[in-house]
């Protein structure tokens, strides 16, 4: 996502938080993250890729072709709408938006996004607020900040953009435990074995405090100049 632009145009901090599947919290820790320092004005997103034959514009079926309504971005209003981008507000995010798009077609969603980012920096005051975006996806057009994966070993499934994206992972956030694990278990439960030994790991249950460990490295972020061109 960098621009030819790079002397003049704001560079960000930003933090994103991935996961192997669904259902296993990536969206709590980013609550997480933004109450445990509330005093930074987060703007917060969460990026959605739909499968084939759903339109990107509102997450439902629809009879659109491939290259029609491929992308949507929306900032969320209220706090308790129920939403994922609705809870970033209620954990005290100033900004929130949720981008979707269909499945492959994210490049076609970050001139999007970088608009809607653009007119955010405009009503703010000196170097650009935190970004912190739920999404494994966004790897492969910058390298943020800071990159925490969530990995539960108890979920089977396991995403093809996780899979590339671990080795890149800052820290693992383990939900569950990767013991009794038998000898013939998949290659993708042995990768999550693995991974403890190979990068920073802490184990955080849904509804505990943001672990310190984490906190540090997020508060190393916040402190530091910004170092991605959007």
């Amino acid at each position: 996502m960098a621009t030819n632009e790079k002397d003049t145009s704001p560079h960000w901090r930003v933090i994103v938080i991935g996961g192997h599947t669904r259902s296993i919290g990536k969206t709590q820790l980013v609550c997480d993250v933004i109450s445990a320092f509330p005093h930074w004005n987060w703007l917060a997103g969460k990026i959605t890729q739909y499968g084939h034959g759903v339109c990107a514009q509102n997450g439902e079926d629809c009879d659109c072709a491939p290259s029609e309504h491929v992308c949507a971005l929306d900032w969320e209003t209220h706090a308790n709408t129920g939403t994922d981008s609705a809870r970033f507000l209620a954990a005290g995010a100033r900004r929130s938006f949720w981008l979707r798009t269909k499945q492959g077609y994210l490049a076609e969603g970050l001139p999007l996004l970088r608009s809607a980012l653009k007119k955010a920096h405009e009503h703010a005051k000196g170097d650009p607020p935190p970004l912190i975006v739920e999404s494994n996806s966004l790897l492969q057009f910058l390298k943020p900040s800071l990159y925490f994966a969530v990995v539960d070993p108890s979920k089977e499934d396991f995403k093809d953009s996780a899979r590339a994206a671990l080795d890149r992972a800052d820290a693992i956030v383990l939900r569950g435990s990767t013991e009794n694990f038998p000898a013939t278990a998949p290659s993708w439960m042995k990768l999550l074995i693995r991974l403890p030994c190979e990068k920073p790991s802490v184990s955080q249950k849904e509804g505990e405090p943001l672990p310190g460990p984490l906190s540090v490295l997020v508060q190393r972020v916040l402190e530091g100049p910004g170092t991605v061109s959007i």
